[in-house]
């Protein structure tokens, strides 16, 4: 399925604060924050946050009628206001499907919906193959599937389409080094020169943001600050390790999950996660409902991957 260009953005819903807000111990001296907003004893709702590491913002809560969702929202090790911050340690997949699953329980959660985008919709996959039971439902925007093709276009190719702004991004490098951008960028953001590891985060998170919309931004976005490098720094961390999944396991683990009703949402002109994985995706879960968006980007804050999310959130309050 495709939708055409729409003429106004639905409007998120007015912002609400969480009712119960808390710190949650899942070992390895992590802990996650977490909030809860809505009706308490609404459908439950899990918003994945992408990234790696970029955490969650009080905006996401808009996606969901208050009064209809039990709405969860959490940082992902290392990620927002988890701590301790921008740590690598014991930060894995395997480690992020254990940690939700975890709140789940902690929270008394039986079943609840995943809403998940860029990197939360690989987490979320990885986690219906893991806890199908838990799962009443995905609503999935921006499939990245972190298949090797996927990185290597998100880190190499995509300069096909935006070579200034992919030259800007290894400008910071050597020469010599822009064969492996990952492993050079590794050694930047691990240098305890502030000069030195800032300058890559900014650099990292900047061509990030520059093709996460359909116009791309000319200036820099990300600024200066110590969750620009903690985004930077787990991001790189989970690219380098190819998001510690094995070649093809986020496809392959859609049987153990089939029957869970899917909504996938994706701009045909995303640049971070290119459309054919949605449609692999969807070819592998034929169960599943696919929008693609055909003027849509990565960002959920266009109009057309805004609408369309929206109404699958809309669908999805409407089944028990």
């Amino acid at each position: 399925m495709t939708v055409s260009i729409t003429p106004s953005m639905r409007p998120l819903h007015p912002p609400i604060e969480p009712y119960h807000s808390d710190m949650l111990d899942v070992g390895d001296g992590h802990r996650l924050r977490y909030e809860v907003s809505g009706n308490p004893d609404g459908r439950p709702v899990l918003f994945m946050h992408g990234g790696p590491g970029s955490g969650c913002k009080p905006e996401q809560r808009g996606f969901f009628d208050p009064q209809h969702w039990r709405i969860v929202l959490f940082d992902q090790r290392g990620a927002g206001g988890s701590t301790p911050a921008g740590s690598l340690v014991a930060n894995t997949t395997q480690h992020l499907v254990a940690d939700i699953e975890t709140l789940r329980c902690h929270l008394g959660i039986s079943r609840w919906v995943i809403f998940g985008g860029s990197w939360g919709s690989t987490l979320a996959l990885a986690y219906a193959a893991a806890h199908a039971q838990a799962c009443a439902g995905l609503i999935l925007r921006g499939i990245w599937l972190a298949r090797r093709q996927d990185i290597a276009w998100w880190m190499h190719d995509v300069r096909r389409v935006f070579p200034e702004h992919w030259e800007a991004f290894v400008g910071h490098l050597d020469p010599a080094e822009r064969g492996d951008v990952v492993a050079a960028y590794g050694r930047r953001l691990a240098d305890p020169d502030p000069a030195v590891h800032m300058q890559a985060a900014i650099a990292w998170r900047g061509f990030d943001q520059k093709l996460s919309t359909l116009l791309p931004a000319t200036e820099d976005l990300a600024p200066s600050s110590p969750q620009t490098l903690a985004v930077a720094r787990i991001a790189q961390h989970y690219v380098r390790h190819e998001a510690f999944l094995v070649e093809g396991e986020v496809l392959h683990g859609v049987d153990r999950f089939r029957q869970v009703p899917g909504v996938i949402v994706h701009g045909r002109y995303d640049m971070i996660a290119p459309v054919d994985g949605a449609i692999a995706l969807a070819r592998a879960w034929p169960q599943a409902r696919l929008v693609i968006v055909e003027d849509g980007s990565h960002s959920t804050g266009e109009t057309g991957v805004r609408n369309a999310l929206m109404e699958a959130v809309d669908e999805f309050a409407g089944r028990t």
